[in-house]
This record gives C-alpha cells, sequence and structure tokens, in this order.
C-alpha cells in the first residue's frame, strides 16, 4: 500500500472503530434544547452565563504567561480588592471543595479543629476532603436552620490545650447555609466576636456568598471583611461560571503558604487566565447581584405559588418547611406527590430530613418553568 492509499484509508477510518468493541456505538449527544430541558435538581445544573462565555472567548488569544503572570489575574487581583478592601489576597482555584481545603489548610496548622453546623459542606458533602487531604479536623454542631450561634459555638468547645484533642483554632459557616438560610451582618459580627475572643479565626464557605448579599440588600465586603470575617471561599459555579471559584484572604496574618498550597492541593491552573476571565466577568459589574436577583427571585415566586396551591387545597401533604432567604425551596412532600412531579422536573430528596425535597433555582429559571413545576407537584 502506498503512502497516499494508507493516508486515505487512515482518514475514512470511523472514530468508532478505535474504541473498545463493545457491541453498540455510542449514541450522539442530542443538543436540542427540548432534551436539556430546565430542572430544580441544583443550580449547578445550569449551563454558562452568555456573557461568561463571550469572556472566556476573549481571552482565548495569544500568549500569555501561566500560572496567573497574566494580565486576567492581575484584574481579578484588583476587583478583589475593590469588594474586600485593598489587603486582600485572591486565588482563583477550580471548585469549591478545593476552595474549601485550601482557605482552611492555609490558615490552620495540623493540629487544628474547625467547627462548623453538622449540616455543612465541609462536614458532611465533600467526602471527607478537610479532614483527609486537609488534615483538620472538623467538628459538626447540631444547629437551628443551620445557622452557627456564639453559644453553639463557645458550646462545641472540648479539649482546649489538651494534647489529646485537636485544637478548636476556627470557625466555618456557610453563607448562605445548606438550608437556604442567611446570616445577617450583624450574626457574622457577633460569630466574628466570638471566634477572635477565642483565639479562632473565621472562615465563611461562599459558593452562594452572592445569593446571600442579594438577599440582604448589602455588598460582598459588608457580609465579609466589614464584619470580622479572615477568609473566603468565594463562589462561582453555582452562578453561572464554567468552573471557577476562589480563595479570598482577607486577614494578612493568614494564608502565608497559599501559593505553596495551591500546587499541592491540585487547584493551580497553568492557563488560569480562563479562570480569572470567568471571574472577572461575574463580578466586575453587577453580573453577579443580576444573577442571584434572579435565582433568589425565582426561589421566592416558587414558594409563593406553592404555598397558594397548597392553602387552596389543590395538593394534601405538601408544606414549605424553611423561609426562603436564598435560591432554595425545602419542602415537606409525600413520595407519590414527589414520583409525580419527577415525571416531568428533575429534583433532589433532602438527605439531611425525610420526605424533604430540595427545589433549586438558578440563574436562567423562569416563571415558566416555576409554573410547570408546580403544575407538575400539583397534578394539573
Amino acid at each position: 500500500m502506498n503512502s497516499q492509499t494508507s493516508d486515505q484509508t487512515a482518514q475514512s477510518k470511523n472514530p468508532a472503530d478505535t474504541l473498545p468493541n463493545t457491541g453498540t456505538a455510542a449514541p450522539p449527544v442530542d443538543t436540542n434544547p427540548a432534551e436539556h430541558p430546565r430542572n430544580f435538581g441544583s443550580d449547578n445544573w445550569a449551563g454558562v452565563h452568555p456573557e461568561v462565555l463571550a469572556a472566556i472567548a476573549e481571552a482565548n488569544v495569544g500568549h500569555t504567561p501561566g500560572y496567573g503572570g497574566d494580565p486576567w489575574t492581575t484584574r481579578f487581583h484588583d476587583i478583589m480588592a475593590h469588594h474586600f478592601g485593598p489587603e486582600t489576597q485572591a486565588f482563583p482555584v477550580f471548585n469549591g471543595t478545593g476552595a474549601n481545603v485550601l482557605a482552611l489548610q492555609s490558615a490552620l496548622p495540623r493540629w487544628a479543629a474547625v467547627i462548623t453546623a453538622a449540616s455543612a459542606h465541609i462536614n458532611y458533602d465533600e467526602t471527607g476532603a478537610p479532614e483527609k487531604v486537609g488534615g483538620l479536623k472538623i467538628v459538626g454542631a447540631a444547629t437551628e436552620n443551620g445557622k452557627l450561634t456564639p453559644d453553639t459555638i463557645k458550646g462545641a468547645i472540648i479539649g482546649r490545650g489538651h494534647e489529646h484533642n485537636a485544637q478548636p483554632l476556627a470557625v466555618s459557616i456557610s453563607q448562605s447555609t445548606e438550608w437556604g438560610t442567611t446570616y445577617t451582618p450583624e450574626e457574622i459580627a457577633a460569630i466574628a466576636t466570638t471566634a477572635h475572643d477565642l483565639d479562632m479565626i473565621l472562615h465563611v464557605d461562599g459558593s452562594r456568598l452572592g445569593n446571600a448579599a442579594a438577599h440582604l440588600g448589602v455588598g460582598l465586603g459588608d457580609i465579609t471583611s466589614a464584619v470580622g470575617v479572615d477568609i473566603v471561599s468565594l463562589g462561582g459555579t453555582k452562578n453561572g461560571l464554567l468552573g471557577a471559584e476562589a480563595v479570598v484572604v482577607l486577614n494578612p496574618d493568614i494564608g502565608h503558604g497559599m501559593r505553596f498550597l495551591r500546587k499541592m492541593n491540585l487547584q493551580l491552573a497553568s492557563k488560569m487566565r480562563f479562570l480569572s476571565a470567568q471571574l472577572n466577568a461575574l463580578y466586575e459589574g453587577e453580573l453577579w447581584r443580576t444573577s442571584v436577583t434572579r435565582s433568589n427571585a425565582m426561589a421566592q415566586y416558587l414558594a409563593d405559588t406553592l404555598a397558594e396551591a397548597v392553602e387552596g387545597g389543590r395538593v394534601p401533604g405538601v408544606e414549605i418547611v424553611q423561609k426562603v432567604e436564598s435560591n432554595v425551596v425545602f419542602v415537606a412532600m409525600p413520595a407519590e406527590v414527589a414520583a409525580r412531579a419527577r415525571q416531568k422536573f428533575a429534583f433532589a430528596d433532602w438527605p439531611l430530613e425525610k420526605d424533604i425535597v430540595r427545589l433549586m433555582c438558578a440563574f436562567d429559571t423562569t416563571r415558566e418553568d416555576v409554573d410547570a413545576l408546580v403544575a407538575a407537584i400539583v397534578g394539573d
């Protein structure tokens, strides 16, 4: 066979022929929007905001230094200083679990314990990463509505000064919480004072920090740097990014090893400009606020519309069990009602309490989506 014939044969070969022979060909992905309707499983299910996609494309020009030596990352630092204050240090990372592990590990010694709510992501949802990867002890305290209080924190402190116990050196709160509740600036200030008086630092898991700020009608700094928070895991993916979060160090006395730990924890992006470009698109202007205002408003509309159906006797056994303070609605729902609604929509059972479902709204949720979900729950 001559070289020309060989080239033609290679070009005409079906790529599937090079895959393991399973007897069936992989079906193509159907990109028709009707095949991927909006759902209420998580705000992570939503796609990427068009402005973010545009920002990624705009950053895809020529060559620029890697690992953060690019102008997009420099700009990101300036944007974070605008939100949180001039002493802010900011580090883009790939995901929220990585941000939480990195933030806590950078601020604490290996013998530290972190007090948090039992329902917190770092205690319940991250497969033990803060303990297994971060080398820290997580102490999950029972809370009401997912929120820590100064008294809860004080009650969770044990073994202070004893060599047989991990030492309580940090408090971590989720804002908004896993139950969708939101800490006010005054509540955070009280927690920060308690933590600092006890020689502890305060970390905020802010995967939905924007939702909390929008609900409260304040800026991002008003519920972090202005009220004594030391370090933040700043979210992005749940608010329309392709995949980018950040660790934001507010206290200049902590986080000194961050540039080394980020690499150790597999969170240092070589082409960091594409992470920074996403974060810049979200936080430089008002996109973060307009997006979370939309998702919060759709959650409130969902709660109001569903409550109206319940009050009208159209769906017995259903009850909204938490006040809506972010982009999530928690509903007590009989299994048969949930099964009926799931014929048209996806949503999650809440693992922390029986017969509770979680209905999440995203930046692209519409009133029509909500109306259709309520109709599915009611059985119209």
